[in-house]
């Protein structure tokens, strides 16, 4: 809830800016909360590195969108509307449903692992929860039947 808060939230408010200042401002505030909270390198996953769990390349596209946006001095409204639509298509996923682009895991970086053990246990605890019940019921139908 934090990540939506503090990060896509504001991704998705720039990406839908119509303006290059509105936009920047949007994209300014989620990149504060990234440098504050140190996610700006590393991988969210926990075995295997992969190219969408890459944090340190998402946050420099995001440096480098912001930069284009400050660096902007046209007053050219088709280059502004240029790079307003590039903004976009960086900050978005666009496919059966449009989503911000963020990197699977960001919301409970840098704690993947643990997360990872509690579910583990969670499910292994879930199932011999499941299991002890059907046991005792298949032990007492065993005894039910031997009394017979």
């Amino acid at each position: 809830m934090e990540l939506k808060q503090n990060v896509s939230g504001f991704l998705k408010r720039a990406a839908d800016a119509n303006t290059i200042e509105l936009a920047n401002q949007e994209l300014t505030k989620a990149l504060d909360y990234l440098e504050a909270n140190n996610l700006t390198s590393g991988y969210t996953s926990i075995i295997w590195q992969t190219p969408d769990e890459d944090i340190e390349f998402w946050y420099k596209n995001l440096k480098a969108s912001q930069n284009e946006l400050q660096k902007l001095v046209s007053n050219s409204a088709l280059e502004r509307t240029n790079v307003l639509i590039k903004l976009r298509e960086t900050l978005l996923d666009v496919g059966e449903k449009t989503k911000v682009t963020v990197p699977k895991g960001l919301a409970v970086y840098p704690n993947n692992t643990l997360w990872a053990i509690l579910l583990i246990i969670g499910m292994i605890t879930g199932f011999v929860g499941i299991m002890i019940p059907i046991l005792e019921a298949d032990k007492k139908a065993s005894n039910n039947a031997n009394s017979e």
